[in-house]
């Protein structure tokens, strides 16, 4: 079974409607050996900000050292967004096996008028996978209620509910007080349910979580100070303090435990979402690991919480204009956002909204929750969402908002209410997850050039895109030439087929079902003239197919010049391939590991890199080979300092080579001007930092640093997975305040990936092209070279050639030991691709 038979087999569930009762989902699992009764697992349930609490549990849970499996819904882009171990997507191949197993048995069960549906079949994929991938705990969001949903076929070690507002009424019922009765049905057995509802609402979830171990309360520090007694205060107190820079700002307190934290995501309700992550965090880790004394609660919170990025959830992307994304769809998220919006007041002048919903939500009661504003309504491309002549009808009916413009599709929208802004307004896009996710594609989506130059790499490209065997078949020998990846709407897909073919090129697309919910895999194949006369097309047309085309042009480099930003700025790659000197000042570094400890040595080695042509000068100071112990802070820096301050006046960028942020500070207090980060970002205060100096970035795709060679990583492509881990990393730095042009983007040779994915990754390093930033290469000297023979004292020569290939790439930065040999590469690849500049 392909993929895209596995999805569309799967999508095709959604034609039966929701049920309660959990029955149908424990046959399913009994099919493929009850697979839950092997997860620990946590239930999150709410009306609003069970997905953002979910997401706080799972990263500190992670930052506590345990493998972690979490499953939410709805997905923005991808379906296996829903199901992430170690914030890993389930692969392809994995979904396939899956359906295998099952399809006997829905079809089965089909005919017989009792199908499995789509939530309950993916509910049960997601705890198959969490069970063969073994992971220590699953954190669960539950879908709607508690008491019938799909998730509660599973015994928790711990749950909450966040909130409680009126919806689903004909599911959950008729008022606050029965939507919480139900919804508490999530508790367990043997630990109170934490909760932060409160009223009648709490009084109702207390009869069922009273019967089993009572409930957990999370409340404000004004609302513990003026309940009447302990029994009416909250047991976990949230102090929001308001933002700092893009991070909320906050302090947790439970009976014996307080701590402060910074938070990833915003708001007075995202801090009493923490409020509830903290506790359930802490009663998991009580439940799994209890007594183990290397688990720091407070610090793996601390990390966790500030690294909980959830996309969709008053997500700023831009600050010029001030750009924000979240999913509110109930009159209760929009006060929400309402009032995180009212602390960037100072930082914008007018409001531009940006609004699309479904057509079953509370239309009247969102545009009295919004501020005022000037509105584009907007349809996003689904089925259920409400026409734009009806939403704008009740934005205008509210009497606080204006003007309203009927926008139309999200994509135009957007871009109107951009056109429209000055730099000192703000822009928010929200109404709807679905509004949100078309938005962000805006700064998310991939358009991958391919190399394609045979008959096996044609039908792999396809292959990957999901085309069907026949269309395989069809295409293969058409695709032999410039070709783009991308991934759009139905509707855009179908008119983007349209004109290419009327050009005289080629389109093909996915073979998953046509669901309006669903962007599809488009792959375009053309002469570079074909694409400019298609984006020509694209110019004016509506359904975001402008955007596109613009989109298409900057990646297809259509009258641009993509290295002008570096040039302008003075980067040593602006300029073709820089040459980055590695500068090891550590005694455990794999290749040159004890040789350059003392200062002098150090800063003889940087400047005989420089004289050797160097642009760049990477100063690492802890070893992250395979095995490799961390190393202090302090340690860290004591090993850097002495020789950055020496070096930096060198005819060269000195670039620090750290993971933390602390290192990192004191590097460039001592005249750095790059950072190098292998693990990703995952410090919370690298990319803040980094942003607030104003200095480029590099950022690792990493799975884990050191290199732990008993973690394998499964991938389906690891070229494509690996952009897809990087997107969001990239974003992240992007939202911090930094130009693409600064953040520096690493394949991670050899960090979780077999030595054939390694030459994969340069094989195909083009394709890093999609991200929109430099692309640097660490290629030296690595284990990966054995595959062609050459022992760790061989190593040179394959690292030479590996050079030429990624400046022939188009690398922007080779990361190498060896200077001189690898500078001769690099002018060779150049002297061959533009003779005339030699």
């Amino acid at each position: 079974m392909d993929y895209h038979e596995a999805a569309n087999f799967l999508f095709d569930l959604r034609r039966y409607s929701p049920r309660a009762g959990v029955a149908s989902t424990e046959r399913l699992l009994a099919q493929v050996g009850d697979p839950h009764a092997a997860v620990p697992c946590v239930q999150v349930a709410g009306s609003n900000g069970k997905g953002s609490t979910a997401r706080m549990v799972e990263r500190s849970l992670r930052e506590a050292g345990l493998d972690v499996g979490l499953y939410t819904s709805p997905h923005l882009d991808d379906l296996r967004e829903r199901i992430l171990v170690n914030d890993r997507r389930m692969t392809k191949t994995a979904v396939c096996e899956f359906a295998e197993a099952v399809e006997g048995y829905i079809t089965e069960r089909a005919g017989a008028g009792e199908s499995p549906t789509f939530f309950e079949t993916v509910t049960a994929m997601a705890l198959w996978e969490f069970a063969r991938a073994d992971v220590d705990v699953a954190v669960l969001e539950v879908g709607i209620g508690g008491k019938h949903d799909a998730t509660s076929v599973v015994d928790p070690v711990a749950s909450a509910v966040t909130s409680v507002t009126l919806e689903h009424a004909d599911v959950l019922g008729d008022t606050e007080a029965e939507i919480a009765r139900d919804k508490a049905h999530v508790a367990p057995t043997d630990r109170p349910l934490v909760t932060g509802v409160t009223g009648e609402a709490l009084a109702a979830a207390r009869t069922v979580a009273d019967e089993r171990a009572g409930v957990l309360t999370v409340g404000t520090a004004e609302g513990a100070d003026e309940a009447d007694d302990r029994e009416t205060a909250p047991d976990v107190t949230v102090d929001y303090h308001g933002r700092e820079g893009i991070e909320g700002v906050a302090t947790l307190a439970g009976p014996d435990w307080s701590l402060d934290a910074r938070l990833a995501l915003l708001g007075a309700h995202q801090a009493r979402n923490a409020g509830v992550a903290a506790a359930l965090v802490r009663q998991t880790l009580h439940a799994l690991r209890d007594g183990d004394p290397a688990v720091d609660v407070d610090a793996a919170l601390r990390t966790g919480l500030r690294n909980a990025h959830w996309p969709g959830r008053f997500e700023v992307l831009s600050r010029d204009p001030l750009v924000v994304l979240d999913g509110a769809h109930n009159p209760g998220g929009c006060r929400a956002v309402a009032g995180t919006l009212a602390e960037f007041e100072d930082s914008f002048d007018d409001l531009r909204l940006v609004v699309g919903a479904m057509a079953d939500k509370d239309h009247a009661g969102m545009a009295a929750a919004l501020p005022p504003a000037a509105v584009y309504a907007c349809r996003p491309d689904v089925d259920r969402a409400e026409a734009t002549s009806a939403l704008a009808a009740a934005f205008e009916a509210s009497g606080k908002h204006g003007p309203v413009d009927q926008a139309g599709n999200v994509p135009g929208a957007l871009a109107a209410a951009l056109d429209d802004a000055d730099g000192d307004d703000a822009v928010l896009v929200t109404g709807s997850l679905y509004t949100v996710a078309e938005a962000r594609t805006r700064w998310t989506r991939l358009h991958v050039p391919k190399r394609v130059e045979d008959l096996p790499t044609a039908e792999a490209t396809l292959r990957d895109a999901n085309v069907t065997g026949p269309g395989v078949w069809r295409m293969r020998g058409k695709t032999v030439h410039r070709t783009l990846k991308t991934r759009v709407r139905v509707r855009q897909a179908e008119y983007l087929k349209q004109e290419m073919l009327s050009l005289g090129g080629e389109c093909a697309t996915s073979g998953l079902s046509r669901q309006d919910e669903e962007p599809v895999d488009v792959v375009l194949s053309g002469t570079l003239a074909q694409f400019n006369r298609l984006v020509e097309k694209l110019d004016g047309q509506p359904y975001g197919l402008s955007e596109l085309g613009e989109e298409f042009r900057q990646r297809l480099g259509i009258r641009t010049d993509p290295d002008r930003a570096a040039r302008e700025q003075g980067y040593p790659w602006g300029d073709g391939t820089a040459v980055m000197g590695i500068l090891n000042v550590t005694p455990d570094s794999f290749h040159d590991g004890g040789e350059f400890v003392a200062v002098d040595d150090a800063v003889a080695r940087a400047e005989a890199m420089v004289e050797a042509g160097a642009g760049i000068v990477d100063v690492g100071g802890e070893s992250t080979r395979p095995g490799a112990e961390p190393v202090p802070a302090e340690d860290e820096r004591d090993r850097v300092v002495p020789v950055i301050e020496r070096i930096a006046d060198l005819d060269a960028m000195v670039s620090i080579d750290t993971r933390k942020a602390s290192v990192a500070e004191a590097a460039l207090d001592a005249g750095a001007d790059l950072l190098n980060d292998v693990s990703g970002l995952e410090d919370p205060a690298m990319r803040l930092l980094a942003a607030e100096r104003d200095v480029p970035v590099v950022v690792m795709h990493s799975v884990n640093a050191p290199v732990d060679p008993d973690v394998e990583v499964a991938y389906d492509d690891v070229v494509e997975d690996t952009l897809a881990g990087l997107v969001e990393r990239v974003l992240l730095a992007e939202k911090a305040g930094l130009d693409r042009s600064q953040i520096l983007v690493d394949p991670g040779l050899g960090f979780g990936k077999r030595r054939h994915e390694s030459f994969e990754l340069l094989g195909r390093l083009d394709e890093f092209r999609a991200l929109g930033c430099p692309v640097l290469v660490g290629h030296s000297h690595k284990s990966m070279f054995e595959l062609v023979g050459s022992g760790p004292d061989e190593r040179l020569a394959p690292t030479v050639a590996a050079t030429a290939l990624a400046a022939a790439r188009g690398a922007d930065v080779v990361r190498v030991h060896d200077v001189a040999e690898n500078v001769a590469a690099v002018r060779t690849a150049e002297a061959a691709d533009q003779p005339d500049d030699v």
